[in-house]
């Protein structure tokens, strides 16, 4: 997880503008500091690559007591040059350590008084919750989180313009929560890997100036005619989508973990409550409900994991990687290939089966087993003809 390798890997998924990560890491600065150069007047960097752009980010853990509970909660932040960044860095000094690997932690540091700060060093920082829903570590955490944006950020609420849904939420699951409307919703990878089943498996899509007060700004506003559309996996792909206990291989829907009063069936513990449950608790409204004038979004799962599906293997396995990158040599990006080659193209480089689970996935078809307590969600393909035909077929064609 290195500047080439971000590099490499964004723009084979099909990325051109990357967060850094974790400005907050002296050795980790230091190489950012040493290989990417400023592109003049933007506020963006590049490295060797002149079609990917890096933006200076960082996710930071806060841990702190407020209104009588412990809160854990995790920002993204965005700054515009290294200047401004060497400010933060000498600013949550302050208030814990950074020399460590991983998101740092600072202690009695509330939310509204970060903001405040940071706003008192510049303007141009960007504030984001991040993945809000997330059990441990987030606003709306079901662990250590609040009901309302206000509770984290007081009369600093005023300086956050965007939220960050999280793997296990998507667009249409924060709709529900009316008194989140005028906040512009983010997608991000939140990647630990540079590989690209992890890289860019969450993005946002924006037709805007390369530059980062103007990107800044789409998102600020939340400009539908700029900010296209956000990617998003199934949100039942990700590791905290349904409730339950990793260690007891219980996993219960929002409806029968009440049947169970929360409590798990098996230990006799209280179950890690999940993002599906926690939304229901704070939802207005129903199930369904369309926010008028949204940004649009797309669900994909990605390509790996389609191919790792198909042959029944694992997603990180050589041949799952060999399969893929026979698509991606042939159509620039997986990206390209999940969203834009046409289906008879596929059909030259990739089995016929591996191509009709693209199509699917495409569609938003490919259905999924949710994920609970840190286990990631499993690709099923659901019910219907069209598809229990397909899931046939592949069978089929796995057995072979």
């Amino acid at each position: 997880m290195d500047i080439d390798n971000i590099e490499k890997y964004g723009k084979l998924k099909g990325l051109n503008l990357i967060g850094t990560g974790d400005f907050t890491h002296p050795l980790w600065l230091q190489e950012m500091k040493e290989k990417l150069k400023p592109v003049d007047g933007t506020g963006f960097y590049q490295h060797e690559d002149k079609d990917v752009f890096f933006m200076l980010t960082a996710e930071i853990s806060l841990i702190y007591t407020q209104d009588g509970k412990g809160r854990r909660v995790h920002h993204v932040l965005f700054a515009p040059n290294f200047g401004v960044v060497d400010q933060v860095n000498e600013l949550l000094l302050k208030y814990g350590r950074m020399d460590y690997d991983g998101r740092p932690i600072f202690g009695k540091l509330p939310s509204y008084e970060l903001v405040e700060k940071l706003m008192q060093i510049s303007k141009d920082i960007m504030v984001v919750p991040a993945h809000i829903w997330t059990p441990w570590y987030a606003m709306f955490g079901s662990m250590s989180g609040f009901d309302r944006p206000e509770d984290c950020f007081k009369d600093q609420l005023k300086n956050i313009h965007a939220l960050e849904t999280g793997m296990s939420s998507d667009p249409k699951m924060n709709w529900r929560i009316s008194y989140l409307d005028k906040f512009t919703l983010l997608s991000n990878s939140d990647s630990h890997s540079p590989w690209i089943n992890r890289m860019g498996r969450e993005a946002n899509v924006f037709e805007t100036n390369m530059n980062y007060k103007d990107v800044i700004d789409v998102i600020k506003k939340g400009d539908r005619k700029k900010f296209l559309y956000t990617i998003e996996v199934d949100p039942g792909w990700g590791k905290y989508h349904w409730d339950g206990h990793r260690n007891c291989d219980v996993c219960l829907s929002p409806k029968e973990t009440k049947k169970h009063k929360g409590i798990c069936p098996v230990c006799g513990r209280k179950l890690t409550i999940g993002v599906e449950y926690r939304v229901e608790e704070l939802a207005d409204r129903k199930e369904g409900f369309v926010k008028e004038n949204h940004i649009p979004y797309k669900t994909l799962i990605p390509l790996s994991e389609l191919v790792g599906f198909v042959y029944g293997i694992k997603s990180f396995s050589k041949k799952v990687w060999q399969e893929s990158e026979k698509m991606i040599d042939s159509f620039g990006s997986e990206l390209n290939v999940l969203l834009d080659v046409p289906e008879e193209k596929l059909k030259d480089v990739a089995n016929e089966k591996l191509v009709k689970v693209i199509m699917l996935n495409r569609e938003g078809k490919v259905k999924i087993k949710p994920g609970y307590d840190g286990v990631y969600g499993e690709i099923v393909l659901g019910n219907d003809a069209k598809i229990k035909k397909a899931q046939s077929n592949l069978m089929s064609y796995v057995k072979k």
